[in-house]
């Protein structure tokens, strides 16, 4: 087994098939994954079964609530967009499941069908967006709480995603289950469970204000720290090929989807891992 560390964020790891992991290479790559935050396979053959298999090596896995399920495997959800679609899942900055109140720990994301070009996924590392803030925004933002919320992409406010696009890109738009949950806060730095680092935890899709800040306080420093976030060298661009597969770490990663296919279909198969409260 290969570990190779990436510009910006992450790391690949080759000459080994996750189906048949030795201990010893579960080790390195659960290290791996805590070091980095994202970790990327090359040229696997994975069932469904062995997708499965793989994600409950680290954990329970969580049923999503608001993507179409595999038709015979519910732990599966399917990130599918279909060729007349003009919108797709995930364009944009975000890290899933940011508005539970124990976060997902992360998403074991495998290539089933491909575009001939494009669909790429950027990957940014919230442990460098923490180390590299300057030290008086370290120290304004030590403390802070943010509050995070699934409403207004999947609930039934008006103006919610599904309202403002009637080309959903492949959600299934479970109102009920998003305007049931609770709205949550969480540490605007967290220490990471696995690694011990710091990492910045707000992202533009779920994190809706800071704790104590009038809006216009909260916009502002909101809109700071992603900005620097966002910085190109904080960040990773993968290009998927047939046998590829990516697991992030939903505490220390942001990751976008790229939408440059139109007209080809790309499916994706997801299976997000539980994870726990953070501090």
């Amino acid at each position: 087994m290969q570990i190779t560390s990436l510009d910006g964020a992450g790391a690949e790891i080759t000459r080994v098939d996750i189906r048949q992991l030795s201990e010893a290479e579960l080790d390195a790559i659960r290290q791996t994954y805590a070091d980095h935050g994202v970790i990327f396979f090359r040229d696997q053959s994975l069932t469904e079964d062995d997708h499965i298999a793989f994600a409950r090596r680290f954990g329970p896995i969580n049923i999503n609530r608001f993507f179409l399920a595999h038709e015979r495997y519910p732990e599966i959800a399917l990130v599918l967009k279909e060729k007349e679609r003009k919108t797709n899942i995930g364009g944009g900055w975000h890290t899933d499941h940011s508005y539970d109140a124990e976060p997902a720990m992360g998403s074991v994301l495998v290539a089933r069908q491909l575009p001939d070009a494009g669909g790429d996924t950027w990957f940014a590392s919230m442990y460098t967006a923490y180390d590299t803030l300057d030290e008086a925004t370290k120290e304004e933002i030590a403390g802070l709480r943010a509050v995070h919320s699934a409403k207004h992409i999947f609930g039934s406010a008006e103006n919610n995603f599904y309202k403002a696009n009637e080309d959903t890109g492949g959600r299934i738009g479970n109102t009920s289950a998003a305007d049931a949950l609770q709205d949550v806060t969480h540490p605007v730095v967290i220490t990471h469970p696995l690694s011990g680092k710091k990492a910045l935890y707000v992202n533009p899709a779920f994190t809706t204000r800071i704790e104590g800040y009038d809006d216009d306080a909260s916009n502002a420093l909101l809109m700071r720290l992603y900005a620097h976030a966002m910085k190109p060298d904080h960040a990773h661009r993968f290009k998927w090929r047939p046998g590829s597969v990516a697991f992030w770490d939903n505490r220390s990663t942001w990751h976008w989807a790229m939408n440059d296919y139109h007209g080809e279909r790309r499916l994706m198969h997801r299976i997000t891992i539980e994870g726990c409260a953070l501090n």
